[in-house]
């Protein structure tokens, strides 16, 4: 996607105003795919506004949706709205748990309406979403919500997991790889709870994504599951050492830009070298929980909202807005 002009854009509060709130900026100088410097990190209390590039391709990321408009999930709905109108978002990618508690049971499921489609109303929502399976999902019928895509022109599902290639700027693409985590945990294959997990082969999976990562040429290579592979939270430790074991290596062996996902209900951005990938966690897009100190974290912040993905061909930009509006972190890696 090209665009001819700066987009700058002031995210106001709908509900509440962004007075007295921090706002963080750290900004990373990448000088080759293996050697990365920070060059700058600032915090202030004046107006938040974002500016992206002149051609850049932007998405939207939204996860841990399915409150039925409970709690902060529909301001944040018309935040999202509002946000893809001024930055031209391209899809929304939803990394899991658009439906909570126990995941729903058909296409037909009323959840859809209320937990998804009368929620996400907004004009300039009517974009892609590209979804992948959170661990509520598991708890329900994991084939219809990929089956939802027949009913859903917007809701596009192709298979559990897989892998799209985007234009990013002028001369560079994005390959985005979008997983399917709780197969990939022991403790969701052993859960009554969680049936559809034991049928799903984590071998064929793991396989599948080194062979897309490895046969892209892409510059920027970015991976989205619902799990973390690392994160400061009080959840069972077992759900991150499984992926370290099984998908981090993939992720290093094919120098992954960045890891996005949810689960935690907080920001975090994660980093464990200065050469790997930056881990970012996603915050819950209708209620959050407190943050759990992690010594490798960057940033965190208890609050709800959503992410923005921006990028072209020198800089990827990653931007934390909560929930009342208020661009509270951005990331460049260049």
């Amino acid at each position: 996607m090209k665009y001819s002009r700066t987009f700058c854009i002031t995210l106001v509060a709908l509900l509440i105003g962004n007075m007295g709130c921090q706002h963080y900026t750290r900004v990373e100088e990448k000088s080759s795919k293996n050697s990365q410097e920070l060059t700058e990190v600032t915090s202030t209390n004046s107006p938040t506004y974002l500016s992206l590039p002149d051609e850049h391709f932007t998405f939207i990321i939204a996860n841990d949706l399915g409150k039925n408009g409970y709690n902060d999930q529909k301001i944040i709905a018309e935040l999202m709205g509002e946000t893809a109108a001024h930055t031209d978002a391209a899809f929304v990618a939803a990394l899991g748990d658009v439906h909570h508690f126990m995941g729903i049971q058909s296409v037909n499921d009323p959840l859809w309406e209320t937990n998804f489609e009368w929620i996400y109303k907004h004009p300039e929502l009517m974009i892609p979403w590209y979804p992948v399976l959170g661990n509520h999902e598991y708890e329900g019928n994991t084939a219809a919500v990929l089956d939802y895509s027949t009913i859903s022109r917007r809701w596009q599902m192709p298979a559990r997991y897989y892998a799209k290639t985007f234009e990013a700027g002028e001369q560079s693409e994005a390959l985005l790889v979008f997983i399917d985590t709780a197969p990939l945990i022991e403790k969701y294959r052993q859960s009554d709870d969680h049936p559809d997990a034991r049928l799903q082969s984590a071998e064929a999976q793991l396989e599948w994504i080194n062979r897309i990562l490895k046969n892209s040429d892409a510059k920027w290579k970015i991976v989205l599951g619902h799990h973390p592979v690392f994160a400061g939270t009080t959840k069972a430790a077992s759900e991150r050492i499984d992926l370290q074991r099984s998908l981090l290596p993939i992720l290093q062996k094919h120098e992954v830009d960045a890891y996005y996902c949810g689960h935690i209900h907080n920001f975090q951005h994660i980093r464990t070298d200065e050469t790997g990938p930056d881990y970012f966690v996603n915050s819950s897009a209708s209620s959050s929980r407190k943050v759990v100190s992690l010594e490798q974290s960057v940033f965190s912040s208890s609050e709800t909202g959503f992410a923005l993905c921006s990028i072209s061909d020198s800089i990827m930009t990653t931007t934390f807005i909560n929930q009342s509006g208020t661009v509270i972190y951005k990331f460049e890696r260049r």
